[in-house]
């Protein structure tokens, strides 16, 4: 179980698909599995958060810093106004479709505290990481294959966003 939570804690999701597919070879259930994950995520939190404290505390007293900080609230505005506002859906989907520490840095930004800016971006972690290891788990028992299982989620991982944002942006130039 430790390795497969240290592959969860590899950074940028890479860890996802090798830490289900080692959970699947040690023959660990997927609430299992989940729950390790779920742990990833609050060791991520224990780490971070003194991190983005500092940032903060720093971007007070720093104008340079001052000024990147309020460029992200506005980012972070322009962003959840796609989903309705800041409420915790629209954070929620902050952190799904880029990391928790996003997530966790969009709804201190828009307010949160720790442990209700943590519960919004861990949640939304976990619902990626419950799509990934779907994905994975279907993949492998399909083609048998964890290595190529693996880089094929990896790549989907990291180019289906692109892809997404590319096919978006010519939907709105036909739209004009």
């Amino acid at each position: 179980m430790l390795q497969v939570l240290v592959l969860f804690l590899i950074p940028v999701g890479g860890g996802i698909p090798a830490g289900v597919l080692l959970a699947r070879a040690s023959h660990l259930a997927w609430p299992v599995t989940s729950a390790i994950y779920f742990v990833s995520d609050v060791i991520l939190a224990l780490l971070f958060e003194p991190v983005l404290r500092l940032i903060i505390a720093a971007g007070r007293k720093i104008p340079r810093l001052a000024r990147l900080t309020e460029a992200f609230r506005q980012v972070m505005r322009q962003t959840t106004a796609h989903y309705g506002g800041a409420g915790p859906f629209a954070l929620i989907m902050i952190a799904f479709g880029v990391d928790p520490m996003t997530g966790r840095a969009a709804a201190a930004a828009a307010g949160h505290g720790f442990l209700a800016g943590w519960a919004i971006a861990i949640t939304g972690d976990m619902l990626y990481f419950g799509v990934v290891m779907a994905a994975t788990l279907r993949l492998n028992a399909a083609l048998g294959d964890a290595n190529r299982t693996m880089w094929i989620i990896l790549a989907a991982m990291f180019l289906l966003p692109i892809i997404v944002r590319k096919v978006k942006l010519a939907f709105c130039r036909l739209a004009l």
